[in-house]
């Protein structure tokens, strides 16, 4: 379990995060469209997993949005946006923002990926949503970087994550 806080007062996750070395665990993640995803379709890219919370807040937007300029630049990269938003909200949030470079997924059925990856916030007010973390993969799925995000709040270290790509 891993302690991190929101507006300063502690909430927990479900678990550790993956680690570095180790292989991403295989998903099934919803995609806009309604289809479902997973590792598979993904086969032989670089990942970016910047997981969030809730795309209808500031932070997990400005992420979103942050990732997408970075996507547009990245060779055989797919930067995966996963959170526990319904499909419809993803899918709106992108076509008002103008975001195309980026792959939304959610975990909204039975949150699964959250439990698996060990961030699922398991108290506090956001009880059942991802916690902020970002994990980056390697083309072969080897975990190269982990960040789970102290204060929920803030930002990720987007330049440490691309940094490893």
């Amino acid at each position: 379990m891993a302690s991190i806080t929101l507006g300063g007062n502690p909430i927990n996750t479900a678990g550790e995060l993956p680690k570095v070395g180790s292989k991403l665990a295989d998903f099934k993640l919803v995609k806009n469209d309604l289809s479902v995803a997973s590792l598979s379709d993904f086969s032989g890219k670089k990942l970016v997993l910047n997981i969030f919370p809730s795309i209808d807040t500031g932070t997990c937007a400005t992420s979103v949005r942050k990732f997408n300029e970075a996507a547009a630049k990245l060779d055989n990269t797919a930067v995966l946006c996963i959170s526990r938003d319904l499909p419809f909200a993803q899918k709106r949030f992108c076509g008002a923002e103008g975001i195309e470079n980026v792959v939304n997924l959610s975990d909204f059925q039975e949150g699964s990926f959250g439990k698996t990856n060990g961030l699922e916030i398991v108290d506090g007010p956001l009880a059942g949503l991802h916690s902020r973390v970002l994990i980056v993969a390697d083309a072969d799925g080897t975990i190269l970087h982990t960040e789970q995000v102290a204060e929920i709040a803030n930002e990720p270290n987007y330049d440490a994550a691309l940094a490893v790509l």
